[in-house]
């Protein structure tokens, strides 16, 4: 087998070598094939290659003695001229030696030459071939290739070698078929190189490939060889896993494989793998497509593995990252997994969710009430974080320029953990400070911090700022009064200018009462707050009260050092009072404002200086300045009358940047991680979208930073310039408002460390989401037709083509909503998600519809305000349609089913129809048959549907699994009806109405059953009439009960099984019976009984034969009962010895199918031997069978019965005649038996009947032969019609007597069915013998095995014919029919009584019965003995010479020496003596072998030792006993006609019967005649010799001789003249006797012809009118002779005998084959003859 490869492709430098061929040399050819001849090894072929002509070639050929003698050997040259050798030479080899003889080869022309060498040894001749052969190209490889399995469109291979086994170089070619590939598919060969090719396999279809590649080699002339490449392709079939928890969104329909990664933080990735299985044999390939989206979107799911290969029946695994960007979003992504050959799809979802940190403060400001100047006061701040996600915050002040200051401004916030910041106030100035701080989070909104407190000093106290002065000031603020100073408003609020609202804020008086309320302040968003502030934008929540300009400014190289100009700062006072600006000093920084402190009047603005004084080179600067602005008139609390119209100060903030790096020297490499997402967050067109950015810095040196604004200014950037010290970090916030749904690219320059080179561009995408949604099929929504009022359900997608989550709802036309509905109506689509609606349509008529619906999107908005939405519109089209069922087949017969058993089959449902119907079965149970119907009414179905609903599709057909399994033996009718289902009518109750039939389905329960057809018997029980073994294995009743229904206890274990646990099994039938063997004497043959079961019913049947240890459970030791009972012990040894046997146990009987079984039982020990044996039949029948036999002593008398009571047959009262029956006895000893039977009781019942003798008995005694049956004649007379019952003992002289109980019923003839009850016992039949029935030895077989003749009258007779078949092929047998009594003898005829049946032969036997004179019922058992002829002749022959021996040793004797002296009488009845000096034979002995019982060894040695001194008479060979039952019930004539007026004319009355029947009839019967059967011998003598003395008289007398003749010669009386033709016999009769010798005489009987007739009459009668006359008498004479002859019984009783001959000549010579009874008659036309002509 060669290697098959699979797995990995190769590389492209062993692909790129097998495609040019690999080539291998081969150094060495196959060494020669050598051969031993006689022990001397030598090669077979010496070759001769590459010769060339004109030069000689040697080859050696070397020969070597493997022998362990020294060899002898001689050679002959080689025949031809161009082969030679050495001169022959005889050679001597020793064991081991080895000789090389070299011959020479000298060619002449270019052509193959051939010859030999011969070698000669002692045992023969042996050569070795000598070939040179010319150069030709011959390649070899495989005949055959096996390529792996391969999946379609998938790829397999394997390599084969080819090898140039030629002496030419060659170049091959192949010619491949598809889907086969050869690699490389040409090359050539150098001689005994070797090329391996690679076979590549691609199918396109799942079949088996079996195909012939051809290969082209050689040169000018092509050869082609052939290799079979065989392959096997089948389909893959992949199946999607996904592990873990399971999604809840999993929806019906589609989309079932849903890989959910849940909740995952921001920026990080999480992996799930999901497993591919492979289900298939095959190895699949796949690969794995990601759904196709627009190119916006940025893909948080990745998956590396874009094909790979599935292994058969194995797995792989398919990892699948998810790295979410954006906070909140809910990512939806599909991949589809696609079999090569897009065979199979399978579509992932993969849905996760982002989550980011949860940071907030606990409170929203720090008061830090007042303190004197130079004093500091710390609070604290904390700050939680709810998330799992670490977060990332700044507090955007510069806590080194700052009054307030934070020990950790910025920091990393862990998750689930809250952090407790220090807050310092450390005031510069007397004034009253306020900043409102923005703590910024990385991927969360900014979060805003109020810090305030008042610093007082000795000259300067303002009033100090709280809590509520804030909340005043934003109400204020918004209300437009925060523009004028306290003193101001507190004017107006004296003047009523102003009023304070309930919260203690100022508000201005409404001019009329019904005005709008004033305004409250709203807190915006943080992100709006953050970005709209008057300076990042040129939008503000409110207007600034002051400004600076600039805010942030960049001094560049400031190089020199001490040549730096001053910034100009220029501050703006918007308010209309007097503003007090103070900038916070940094003691320790190189910017400074100056001047510190300065005054701006309202509406104008104040320039201040910013100085820069850098110390070192070559380094960076960066800080914020701070500065704080507030009312003068706050300066001191007198001035504040209100405590409402206090102001906070506002806070000034200048960023500053700077280097002092030198031109030629380089920047600081700034070190950094800059996080920053690839695309805004999703909005709708026209909204503000936000999102933040973190830049790390991961050096330990400070690091600027700057964006230039002006380059993108789509994109707003806060903070756009700053620095961030070493380790810390900073958190941009990035904003745009995309206005349409263009991708825009956003590109941001971020400069870092003032150097140019250092330019980071950040690109990001922006892009307003539309309201897409995407509808599968083009927005259009097929339903195939549908049956009215039923519903169809479809899946229809839609897909959500966006980043944000949109809500969708449909909207179903009103009149529609009946027909058309949809689930779910609405929903919330995330990004990106399809989702499968059920769209169900309900047609109500039959027409076609075409409906719309609409379907409206909308963001998912928390704005109740009418958000922008879009319409789409769906197209439905469907049809309502009519449609019904039926059934392939409406008739279903599934014939016999076994009661209890299951059949399945398939009822085929059709629909023709154009739409799908959903249909409801439902049956109905009709059983029939012999049985009440109150009895089945109430059993349950015995039909099972596999499914009672379920739906057909349009045109196409439905299979539903139906079993049966009838509970009772009767004719099941199942009516399958259908119902359509409808909503209206979802079960069988709502669809009674509206059932329709479907089909029928019959079936009849069946038992498995069989019957005993046959029965014979063997060994010991040879003797036994077929008839009586019926009754002794009452097999009649066992067919009975095998006919019944089995009860439900027979069927506790349906099949044989092992279940019980003692040693006698319960009992579950109520079937018992016995089988009894009889009775044999000790030591005799085993009694044999053969069976001939035959199933006669339809199903297959499983029997056995189950003993009581065929029934007994395997039990441990200690489980069984050690103490046993009596008869348990009994069983055990009738067990354990196997005295009952049965051969088979067990087997199954097809139907119609017979099988014999042998039982037997062994008469080893004395007694009667009983077994209950178990018949099981599988799934049917148990009935109990008691095994019983009895075994007597050698000599003892025994005479078996059958039974304990007998029961006549029914005699009709009033018969002058009834019948003599009979009763059986059978001899079961070795010794003849003598019975007489009492007949005391027989007396009392006469007495008790009027002296009427109802019961006879004709044979009171008699004797029986051994293994004979012998008879008891009874004659049955009731008197009346009832039941007589008699118990008669039966006494056997020297045995034992039994107690018979005789009973008889007598009927009433003119009752319906009298006569038929006796007429049905006894019918016309024959009972044909099996062949498969026979015992071991059996050579004869009889076709016939009973024959019952019926009723007939007395005086006829009945013939029958039975075939003897001799069924040996080789042996031919001698037959000899035996009739067992003498009465038998007179009444039956067998023709012919023995013969010879040559092998193969048959020979017709005519069985006759002719009734004796006396009704009686005739059971008649013929016994046809049947010996092999072969051992008749050689028991013959044998007996001849024992015979000779005989009378040679009756008249021999020997005398000895010890005899010389002694006078002795000699033994031998001869006189004469003669002296032998030669030793005689044995003595000769009649010594018969007993058969002795099994385990009496001794005496069989004994008996063995004195065989061996005696010669034993030969024994005769045993015979085969066949045994013919022949049965019939003879009538008088005159009760045959009355019974039978009918069968009458069917028999042929002999006249002497009829004469003397009608003489006996005429005398009445006097009972006392019927007491003469019951006479002693002496009466019977007695008699006897009375009558003949009285006829012996009559014949002397004279006077009665002449009153016979007087009454003879009477004249015939007048009425006589009065008969009819018929009945003139009598008279006739009397006259024929007269003239006997003319009748038969007389030459008028055979006319003469019309030529002599005439010449006769021309020459005897002179005158016509006496000839005429004379002609006229002579006829009436003629006439009246063959009248009387005709009425003679002989002429009678001779056409009958001759009619008789012909039909059995003609039955003889059909069954030889002579001729054919059934053959057309033919009609032959004869020529016409030449003497007609």
């Amino acid at each position: 087998m060669l290697a098959q490869v699979h797995g990995e492709p190769q590389n492209s430098d062993s692909f790129r070598k097998l495609c040019c061929g690999c080539v291998r040399k081969l150094s060495a050819r196959k060494p020669k094939k050598k051969g031993v001849f006689w022990g001397i090894e030598v090669a077979e072929t010496l070759r001769w290659r590459g010769w060339e002509l004109g030069k000689e070639m040697i080859k050696h050929l070397i020969l070597k003695n493997v022998h362990e003698k020294t060899q002898k050997l001689s050679y002959r040259c080689p025949s031809t001229r161009f082969f030679f050798t050495v001169f022959p030479q005889p050679i001597t080899l020793s064991p081991g030696m080895s000789l090389t003889l070299p011959i020479v080869f000298r060619p002449t022309e270019k052509k193959e030459y051939e010859d030999s060498i011969c070698f000669k040894k002692a045992e023969g001749e042996f050569s070795v071939t000598l070939h040179a052969t010319l150069p030709r190209p011959c390649l070899s490889f495989p005949a055959a290739v096996q390529l792996p399995v391969c999946a379609v469109h998938n790829v397999t291979e394997t390599t084969f070698p080819v090898r140039n086994i030629g002496d030419l170089v060659t170049v091959f070619a192949w010619e491949i078929p598809s889907p086969f590939y050869m690699i490389p598919d040409c090359g050539m060969l150098n001689p005994g190189a070797e090329c391996m090719v690679k076979v590549v396999f691609q199918p396109k279809v799942a079949v088996v490939y079996d195909v012939v590649a051809k290969c082209w080699f050689g040169g000018e002339e092509k050869q082609k060889r052939t290799i079979q490449l065989k392959g096997l392709a089948k389909y893959p079939y992949l199946r999607v896993s996904v592990t873990g928890e399971k999604y809840e969104g999993v929806q019906p329909g589609k989309f079932q494989d849903v890989l959910c990664f849940g909740s995952v933080p921001v920026g990080t990735t999480v992996e799930k793998c999901v497993e591919i299985f492979n289900m298939s044999v095959v190895d699949a390939p796949c690969r794995i497509e990601r759904a196709k989206d627009p190119l916006l979107q940025d893909h948080v799911f990745s998956c590396d593995v874009s094909h790979g290969i599935v292994p058969a029946n194995g797995k792989l695994v398919l990892c699948i990252r998810f790295q979410p960007q954006i906070v909140g979003e809910h990512s939806t992504d599909y991949f589809t997994i696609i079999s090569a050959g897009c065979l199979l799809q399978t579509v992932l979802k993969v849905v996760g969710s982002c989550k980011g940190p949860s940071v907030s403060l606990h409170q929203y400001s720090v008061d830090f009430d007042w303190i004197n100047l130079g004093e500091s006061l710390m609070q604290t701040l904390k700050i939680s974080n709810i998330s799992d996600v670490p977060a990332y915050y700044q507090f955007d002040i510069d806590v080194r320029g700052s009054v307030f200051s934070l020990d950790r401004p910025c920091g990393v916030l862990e998750g689930i953990t809250t952090l407790t910041l220090k807050v310092t106030f450390r005031p510069t100035h007397p004034i009253s400070y306020h900043r409102r701080v923005v703590c910024l989070v990385h991927h969360q909104e900014p979060m805003y911090v109020d810090f305030f407190g008042t610093c007082h000093s000795d000259t300067a106290k303002p009033a100090i700022l709280q809590a509520r002065h804030l909340s005043w000031y934003r109400t204020n603020m918004v209300r437009g009064l925060t523009f004028y100073p306290p003193d101001i408003l507190s004017v107006m609020l004296k003047d009523g200018k102003l009023q304070m609202d309930e919260k203690g804020a100022l508000m201005l008086p409404p001019k009329i009462p019904q005005d709008k309320p004033p305004k409250e302040y709203f807190e915006a968003s943080s992100m709006t707050e953050y970005f709209y502030d008057g300076v990042s934008s040129d939008l503000a929540l409110f207007p600034p009260h002051i400004s600076v300009s600039p805010r942030e400014y960049d001094f560049g190289c400031c190089v020199p050092l001490h040549k730096v100009e001053p910034l100009p700062l220029c501050v703006t006072n918007h308010t209309k009072g007097m503003i007090t600006v103070a900038w916070t000093p940094n003691h320790g920084s190189a910017f400074r404002v100056s001047p510190e402190i300065c005054d701006i009047p309202p509406l104008k603005s104040s320039a201040f200086r910013v100085l820069f004084q850098p110390t070192q080179l070559n380094s960076l600067y960066a800080a914020e300045l701070e500065g704080f602005a507030s009312y003068k008139v706050l300066r001191h609390y007198s001035n504040i009358e209100e405590d409402a119209t206090i102001c906070p100060s506002w806070c000034l903030t200048v960023r500053l940047r700077a280097h002092t790096y030198e031109a030629e020297r380089e920047h600081f490499i700034p070190q950094y991680i800059l996080d920053v997402p690839k695309t805004f967050p999703p909005v709708a067109p026209n909204t503000d979208t936000y999102c933040s950015m973190l830049l790390l810095n991961t050096g330990t040196s400070l690091i600027t930073f700057s964006v230039n604004q002006a380059a993108c200014p789509s994109v707003l950037v806060k903070p756009c310039s700053g620095h961030i010290i070493a380790g810390g970090h900073q958190i941009f916030f990035l904003f745009t408002h995309p206005a349409n749904t263009v991708s825009q690219q956003h590109v941001l320059p971020l400069q870092l460390n003032s150097c140019p080179g250092y330019t980071k561009e950040i690109a990001l995408r922006s892009c307003g989401e539309s309201l897409l949604l995407l509808l599968e099929g083009d927005g259009n929504l097929y339903f195939k037709p549908v049956y009215i009022g039923t519903s169809s359900t479809r899946m229809y997608t839609i897909k959500n083509c966006t980043r944000l989550p949109m809500v969708f709802t449909w909207k179903i036309h009103e009149s529609d909503r009946k027909i058309l509905s949809v689930s779910p109506t609405a929903g919330i689509l995330q990004p990106y998600e399809a989702m499968a609606q059920a769209w169900t349509f309900t047609p109500d008529k039959e027409t076609k519809y075409l409906l719309r619906a609409m379907v409206s999107v909308r963001r998912k908005s928390p704005d109740p305000m009418s958000p922008q939405s879009a319409r789409y519109a769906l197209r439905i089209v469907g049809e309502g349609a009519l449609g019904n069922i039926r059934a392939q087949k409406e008739h279903l017969d599934l014939g016999n089913v076994l009661v209890g058993d299951l059949q399945s089959c398939s009822v085929v449902l059709l629909n023709d129809g154009i739409c799908s119907l959903k249909y409801i079965l439902s049956v109905e149970q009709l059983i029939t048959g012999p049985c009440d119907p109150e009895e089945f009414r109430s059993d349950p179905l015995a039909l099972e549907l596999e499914h009672s609903r379920g739906t057909i599709p349009a045109r196409s057909k439905a299979f539903v699994q139906i079993t049966v399994r009838p509970v009772r033996r009767l004719h099941y009718t199942w009516s399958i009806k259908y119902a359509i289902c409808t909503p209206t009518a979802t079960d069988l109750a709502s669809t009674t109405e509206e059932q329709q039939p479907l089909c029928c389905i019959v079936a009849t329960g069946v038992y498995p059953t069989f019957c005993i057809t046959d029965a014979c018997s063997a060994g010991s029980a040879s003797g036994i009439s077929k008839l009586h073994l019926w009754r002794l294995f009452s097999l009649d009743t066992l067919n009975e009960y095998l006919e019944r229904d089995p009860t439900p206890n027979e069927l506790t274990y349906r099949v044989p099984t092992r279940h019980s646990t003692c040693l006698i099994p319960p009992v579950y039938t109520p079937f018992l019976l016995d089988f009894n063997f009889g009775a044999a004497p000790i030591g005799s043959e085993p009694t044999l009984v053969m069976l001939l079961l035959k199933n006669k019913g339809v199903v297959p049947v499983e029997w056995a034969f189950l003993f009581p240890y065929d029934q007994k459970m395997d039990m441990e030791h200690w489980a069984e009962d050690a103490e046993f009972s009596p008869h348990e012990l009994h069983q055990m040894r009738i067990q354990d010895n196997q005295l009952f046997s049965v051969s088979p146990k067990s087997g199954k009987l097809l139907p119609g199918q017979e099988e014999s079984v042998q039982l037997s039982h062994r008469h080893d020990f004395i007694g009667t031997d009983r077994l209950p044996v178990l018949l099981k039949v599988s799934y049917g029948h148990e009935i109990l069978l008691n095994f019983s036999g009895v075994t007597v002593e050698e000599d003892q008398r025994y005479i078996h019965f059958a039974s304990t009571k007998h029961l006549f047959i029914p005699i009709a009262i009033g018969t002058s005649h009834p019948p003599t029956q009979i009763y059986e006895l059978y001899n079961g000893s070795s010794v003849p038996v003598i019975f007489e039977v009492q007949l005391d009781n027989i007396v009392r019942i006469q007495e008790e009947n009027f002296q009427h003798p109802v019961f006879v008995c004709l044979t009171p005694r008699g004797e029986i032969s051994p293994g004979t049956t012998g008879h008891i004649e009874w004659i049955f007379s009731p008197l009346e019609a009832r039941t007589y019952m008699v118990d008669v003992p039966i006494h056997i002289l020297g045995g034992e007597s039994a107690l018979i109980t005789f009973q008889g019923v007598g009927y009433d003839p003119n009752t319906a069915g009298g006569t038929a009850t006796s007429s049905e016992v006894l019918a016309p039949s024959v009972f044909p013998g099996s062949t498969k029935l026979t015992v071991p030895g059996q050579a004869a077989t009889l076709s016939h095995h009973r024959i019952c003749l019926g009723n007939i009258p007395d005086c006829t007779k009945a013939s029958r014919l039975v075939f003897l078949n001799n069924i040996s092929e080789s042996k031919a047998v001698v037959f000899a029919w035996w009739i067992s009594t003498c009465k038998d003898k007179r009444v039956l005829q067998i023709a012919p009584e023995s013969g010879v049946v040559q092998p193969g032969e048959s020979i017709p036997c005519f069985i006759t019965l002719r009734p004796s004179e006396s009704a009686s019922f005739y059971s008649i058992d013929l016994v046809c003995k049947v010996y092999i002829q072969d051992s008749l002749v050689q028991y013959e022959r044998d007996l001849q010479e024992w015979e000779k021996e005989k009378e040679r040793q009756a008249v021999e004797f020997t005398i000895t020496e010890k005899d010389l002296g002694t006078k002795k009488k000699p033994k031998s009845p001869a006189g004469v003596t003669v002296l032998r000096k030669y030793k005689t034979l044995p003595p000769i002995k009649n010594h018969p072998m007993p058969n002795l019982p099994a385990g009496h060894f001794q005496r069989r040695l004994l008996l063995d030792k004195e065989a061996s001194r005696v010669w034993v008479r030969p024994e005769p060979p045993k015979p085969i006993l066949l045994h013919l039952g022949v049965t019939a019930r003879s009538y008088s004539v005159e009760d045959f006609f009355s019974s039978f007026t009918s069968e009458f004319p069917k028999y042929f009355l002999s006249r002497k019967f009829v004469d003397g029947s009608r003489d006996r009839d005429r005398m009445d019967v006097d009972p006392k005649w019927l007491s003469l059967a019951a006479a002693s011998k002496q009466e019977l003598q007695i008699v006897t010799d009375i009558l003949t003395g009285v006829i012996r008289g009559l014949l002397e007398n004279t006077q009665f001789h002449d009153a016979v003749r007087r009454s003879l010669d009477e004249p015939i009386p007048y009425f006589s003249q009065f008969r009819c033709a018929e009945s003139a016999e009598l008279q006739d009769r009397r006259q024929c006797s007269m003239v006997p010798s003319r009748v038969y005489a007389s030459p008028d009987l055979y006319p003469e012809k019309d030529g002599e007739r005439k010449e006769i009459r021309q020459e005897t009668s002179p005158n016509n009118d006496l000839l005429e006359s004379w002609e006229i008498f002579h006829h009436e004479q003629l006439r009246k002779q063959k009248e009387m002859m005709s009425r003679q019984p002989a002429l009678g009783n001779l056409v009958e005998l001759v009619l008789e001959n012909t039909l059995q000549n003609i039955l003889i010579e059909a069954s030889r084959g002579e001729v054919v009874l059934t053959a057309r008659p033919r009609i032959i036309a004869l020529p016409p003859s030449p003497s007609r002509r």
